[in-house]
Formats: C-alpha cells, sequence, structure tokens
C-alpha cells in the first residue's frame, strides 16, 4: 500500500516536472518568434522614419522659434472675441446641419449596407464601397470640392461634414443592424411578417440607442471639424483663424484658439452628458 502510493506521488510530480517543462518551452518558443517578428518590425519602422525625415533632433532646433511664435501670441486680444460671436454660431450651426444631414442619409444606407437587410447582395457590396469613399475622403477635401462648387461660405462646409459623417455614421449603424438579437427576427418571421415590418419592429428598436450614441458622439466630432473648415474658405472660425494669420495678428489668433478650445470643450461636456442618459 505505502509502495504503490509512493509510485502514485513519483509519477504526479513527474507529470508536474513535464509540464512545467512543457510550459518553460512554449514560453521560449513564444518569445524566440516574438524576437523573429520584432527585428522585421523595427527595421520598416526604422527605414520609414527615414524616408519620411523623422529628425527629434530637428525639434530640438526649432525649439527657439516656437518659442518666438508662441511669445507672439500672448497676450490673447480677447476684446476680439466679440467679434467671433458670429463665427462661433456659425460654427455650430455647420456641425447641426451636418450632422443632420448625415442621420437622414445614413437610416437608409445602413440598411442596404447591412447582409441581414440589404435587398441583394450587389446593393450590399455597392454601398458598402460607397461609405469607404465617403470615410476615405477627409472634410478638407470634401470642403474644397464644394467650395469650388457653390462658392465660399457655410454652405460648402455643412456639405463636406455631411458627407463624411454620412460614411461613419451608415458604417456604425450597418454593423448594429447585423449584430441584433435574431430571436426578435425570426419570432416576426415566425408570424408571417414581411421584411419591412421586421426591419420597423425588430430590427430598428434594438438599433436606436446605439444609433442616438453614435449620432451624438458625431455631432460632437463635427463641431471639431467645423471649427478648421473655415482654412478652405467654408466659414465659421477656421476662416476667423487663417485671416488673422494671414494678417500677422498674432494675439487675435491666440483669441480664435482660445474660442475654439472652449467651444470643443463645452460641446465635448454637454455630448458627454447626452451619451450617458441614452446609454
Amino acid at each position: 500500500m505505502a509502495v504503490a502510493t509512493m509510485s502514485d506521488a513519483t509519477t504526479f510530480e513527474r507529470a508536474v516536472a513535464a509540464g512545467l517543462a512543457g510550459e518553460a518551452r512554449q514560453r521560449r518558443r513564444r518569445a524566440g518568434t516574438a524576437v523573429i517578428w520584432a527585428i522585421p518590425c523595427v527595421a520598416v519602422l526604422w527605414f520609414t522614419g527615414h524616408q519620411i525625415g523623422m529628425n527629434p533632433g530637428a525639434i530640438v532646433r526649432g525649439l527657439p522659434y516656437m518659442w518666438d511664435f508662441l511669445t507672439r501670441m500672448f497676450p490673447p486680444e480677447l476684446s476680439y472675441a466679440q467679434l467671433l460671436i458670429d463665427a462661433t454660431i456659425e460654427t455650430i450651426q455647420i456641425a447641426a446641419w451636418g450632422t443632420l444631414i448625415a442621420i437622414l442619409l445614413s437610416i437608409p444606407l445602413a440598411i442596404l449596407g447591412a447582409g441581414n437587410t440589404t435587398p441583394h447582395p450587389v446593393v450590399f457590396h455597392a454601398t458598402r464601397i460607397f461609405l469607404n469613399a465617403l470615410r476615405a475622403i477627409n472634410e478638407l477635401v470634401f470642403a474644397l470640392i464644394f467650395v469650388s462648387a457653390v462658392g465660399l461660405g457655410p454652405f460648402a462646409g455643412v456639405l463636406a461634414i455631411a458627407l463624411h459623417a454620412t460614411g461613419m455614421l451608415a458604417k456604425f449603424c450597418a454593423e448594429e443592424v447585423e449584430g441584433v438579437d435574431k430571436g426578435q427576427v425570426e419570432a416576426l418571421q415566425a408570424t408571417g411578417a414581411t421584411k419591412m415590418q421586421i426591419i420597423l419592429f425588430a430590427i430598428i428598436p434594438q438599433v436606436i440607442p446605439a444609433f442616438i450614441s453614435y449620432a451624438i458622439y458625431r455631432l460632437d466630432v463635427s463641431i471639431r471639424s467645423a471649427t478648421v473648415l473655415g482654412l478652405v474658405g467654408a466659414g465659421g472660425l477656421g476662416f476667423s483663424l487663417i485671416q488673422t494669420m494671414k494678417l500677422f495678428k498674432y494675439h487675435q489668433t491666440a483669441t480664435c484658439i482660445l474660442v475654439i478650445f472652449v467651444l470643443v470643450f463645452v460641446s465635448d461636456w454637454i455630448c458627454e452628458k447626452l451619451r450617458a442618459r441614452v446609454i
């Protein structure tokens, strides 16, 4: 009996030792694999950094020039802030209208771009390609296009934000549609409901909270984007910013930056409160 117990203990110890040895080999193997992958990754990073001129020394050498530029901006000309009220309101209007148009456009596009609601695979792929194109083009590029089409002013900014935001919102919403609870869908299918009824009463109610959250987040992003669209003539605070810089009125430039910071901070706070209420 005692001999059997000692034999079992020895066998157990050997099994534990073998397991520990196996784990050690696996760790060495993973470490070796990580090193093998790290070497080419570091080499690629070094090569690309060299290609684009990554040079920390240039930052150090440029610090005096950066400091000179910053000192020219201070103190901000706070009296100029009164003249930026209209530009600030215009920036908010650009963001609000651009986001609203994006919401209206993204709902049908999300339905067409979701695999479980699209009427045909061709429509699905065509919609996804279109949404990818909208997301790939930056708002500034859209603004340049629309400025040449409709002229200088906030309307070009609205259209630029609307198109880019549509690509983002529709993509997020389509993914939410594809991830809905299939139980509710199957329950309506069992009652003989049409596809449109399934979308209206089983899919959309599940997607609405997430879509509202995405829309609020997109409004926050649109306000940030609208502050710089004026750099290409699409109105808002960005137009005042670039004008003061061109005229070398750096104290007014600092005021523009300060107003943009306050606007973004307040919009971020409001949108965060709205998202918290929805979620």
